[in-house]
Order: C-alpha cells, then sequence, then structure tokens
C-alpha cells in the first residue's frame, strides 16, 4: 500500500489500496521420458526412416551384371579383367537368369563361344568350356622381330605367309582376326618365339595346305592398334 503526507494530517494518508501479489513465474518443463509425447515422437521418426529406406529400395530395383571391358573374339578365355561390372533394371527375373550376376565367380574353363562386343552384357549362351568352341588351338613358330611387342592373349591378330620363291595363296592373310590363346616369351634355345591361336577347322586346313607347299615359309604377325 502506498501512502502520502497530506498537510494538516500528522499520519501520513493511503491514496491506494493493497496491490494483488503476483503470481510466482513459471518455468517451462521438458517433458519426462514417461511422457507419452515423447514416445509418440520417437514411433513417428521411426516409421519414417523405415518409409524413406523402403522407398530408396524400391526406386533402385537394378542388379549387378558382367559386360564386356572390350571387344573380345570368340575363343577367348574369359577372365575378371575381361569383364566390368554395370548395373542393370531387368523388367522379368528370367531376363536376369539369362546374364552373369557381378556377384557370382567365373566358372573355370570359360570361353567365349562367339564374339562380344566391348560394353555389351556377356550372355551365358555365349560362353562354354574350349571344346564347345569348335576352335582348335594352332601352334605359330615366329621370329620375335615380326610379332609386335603388344601382342598377348586375347589379341585378334592377322597372320601372313611369304617364301622366296612363288607362293600364290600370300597375297593376303593367311589367318584373319584369329584370337592369340597363348603368348609365351621367347626359346632361347631356338630363338623363336611360339602364338598358339584358335582357329575353325577350316582355317587349320588352309593354313596347312599353304605352308606344306613352300619352302622356308616366313611367318608375320599384324595387330590393330
Amino acid at each position: 500500500m502506498a501512502a502520502v503526507a497530506v498537510a494538516g494530517h500528522d499520519e501520513p494518508v493511503s491514496v491506494l489500496g493493497d496491490l494483488a501479489t503476483p503470481p510466482p513465474a513459471t518455468r517451462a518443463v521438458r517433458p519426462g521420458w514417461r511422457d507419452p509425447r515423447l514416445w509418440i515422437g520417437v514411433a513417428l521418426v521411426a516409421v519414417s526412416v523405415v518409409a524413406g529406406a523402403r522407398l530408396l529400395a524400391a526406386a533402385d530395383d537394378s542388379v549387378a551384371v558382367w559386360a564386356a571391358a572390350d571387344d573380345l573374339a570368340a575363343g577367348h578365355e574369359l577372365t575378371g579383367d575381361d569383364l566390368t561390372s554395370r548395373r542393370v533394371r531387368f523388367v522379368a527375373a528370367d531376363d536376369l537368369a539369362r546374364y552373369l550376376p557381378a556377384d557370382e565367380a567365373l566358372p573355370a574353363d570359360t570361353h567365349l563361344l562367339r564374339e562380344v562386343g566391348a560394353g555389351e552384357l556377356v550372355p551365358r549362351t555365349a560362353i562354354g568350356a574350349v571344346q564347345q568352341t569348335g576352335l582348335l588351338a594352332l601352334p605359330l613358330a615366329v621370329e620375335p622381330a615380326l610379332v609386335p611387342p603388344g601382342v598377348e592373349v586375347g589379341a585378334v591378330v592377322n597372320v601372313y605367309v611369304s617364301a622366296a620363291g612363288r607362293c600364290s595363296g600370300c597375297a593376303g592373310p593367311a589367318l584373319a582376326d584369329v584370337t592369340v590363346a597363348a603368348a609365351p616369351a621367347r626359346d632361347e634355345l631356338t630363338g623363336t618365339r611360339q602364338l598358339v591361336v584358335n582357329v575353325e577347322e577350316r582355317q587349320a586346313d588352309r593354313w596347312f595346305a599353304l605352308i606344306s607347299g613352300l619352302d622356308s615359309p616366313v611367318v608375320t604377325v599384324a595387330s590393330r592398334g
């Protein structure tokens, strides 16, 4: 209560009544672990996370399959270095079964039964054992200087033959676009280098018919690139 002194009065005179006492200040209290609102919030967050994960999984239903990293010829022995992984979305499960999943190891003795282009998915029907290729392994003895240094297993080459005498079949390649199946180092004893190429039977027959009629034939290997 407030009071003031008034002239002519000995006691101070009250001019205002008692003021109401203000309520005590309250402080916001965080909800405790028993508060149901807390658990409702946690449940909503968990549902959102699960739903988001399922949506992402449904949005990316692609699978990884093997594709050829480069052009590969028929008869080539397939290894991991020849392949690259590509993610593909297949409409039907039967389509996936036609190709090689990238999470599976290649079977042993895997050879290409037909040519596979760079970037092409490798179908199961294009691989098999070496006996299934229908190709013959033809060994060639070549002077090291007549083989390009980059020729190695998997290279596709042309093989030419020349001779000192007349050779009617030497105008073009004796073997065209054949795949090198083996390329061992130079033989120090003979000074020659052996190459083994995969050829069809008719190519092998033509090869032997050609060189059998030549004296001291000279074999030269040519490659692209």
